[in-house]
Order: structure tokens, then C-alpha cells, then sequence
């Protein structure tokens, strides 16, 4: 089964100058061998977005075309809203994105693999599948 890989997990590996030595990385190196990786095109943009220089920007564009972006269709969008207004009734905020990858989740059944503790909270509203570092 493949597993949506949330920015913040990407950034830990793909975004400084040496890769953060952490469970979620390794988790992240291990479905990139197995290629079990769920890219989303708004993961794709966050990732891409503020980086300093022209031939950093190149380079992780590059590095990322190896993962396909899954399809994202209109009714995602509408679960999405749907998870955020659900979640803000229950007094839980979270970006769009994170909304997104939560109804792309409920849709498919694919896990999310994230260092976010929003997703905890969302979790609690919409039992969302979330993977542990060492499932």
C-alpha cells in the first residue's frame, strides 16, 4: 500500500543540507525503495516554494519528478472542505493541505507518514490513518 508523505517529512530529508536522522526520514527512505510513495501535487508545490536559489529550486524539482503526483480530483477538494468544517466545529484548525491529504487518505486508504502533531488532533475528528515511523 502506498503512503502519502506529508512536507514536513520531505523537508526533514530533502531540504537541508544534510538529511535529518530521524525515524520518519527512514521511514521515507524505506517506501522510496519499495515505491510506496503517495506524492500530492500541493506536497510537490510546499516543498518547492521558498527555496533560495534558482539551482537549489533545480535540483529538488529534479529529484522529485521520480514521484508521480497521485490524481486529485474535485470531490478530494469537497472532502477536504468537509474535514476542515468538521474539524473547525470541534474547535481543530489545519491548512488546506493538510485538509487535503486527510481526504485523499479517507478516499483511499492510504496511510499519512508526517511529524505534524496537527494530524494527531485531526485524527481524533476524522480517523484518518496515520503511520508510525516504524509501521
Amino acid at each position: 500500500m502506498k503512503v502519502i508523505v506529508d512536507t514536513c517529512v520531505w523537508s526533514l530529508a530533502l531540504r537541508r543540507s544534510e538529511p535529518v536522522a530521524s525515524r520518519e526520514v527512514q521511514a521515507l527512505q524505506e517506501l522510496i525503495q519499495d515505491g510506496r510513495v503517495a506524492m500530492l501535487g500541493p506536497v510537490r508545490q510546499e516543498l518547492l516554494s521558498g527555496v533560495k536559489t534558482p539551482t537549489q529550486f533545480k535540483k529538488l524539482a529534479a529529484a522529485l519528478e521520480a514521484f508521480p503526483d497521485e490524481d486529485v480530483g474535485s470531490k478530494d477538494y469537497v472532502e477536504a472542505a468537509r474535514c476542515f468544517n468538521r474539524c473547525r466545529s470541534k474547535g481543530v484548525q489545519g491548512s488546506n493541505t493538510d485538509f487535503l491529504l486527510c481526504a485523499v487518505s479517507l478516499r483511499s486508504g492510504f496511510p499519512i507518514l508526517t511529524t505534524d502533531a496537527d494530524f494527531g488532533l485531526f485524527n481524533k475528528v476524522l480517523r484518518v490513518k496515520l503511520m508510525g515511523a516504524t509501521t
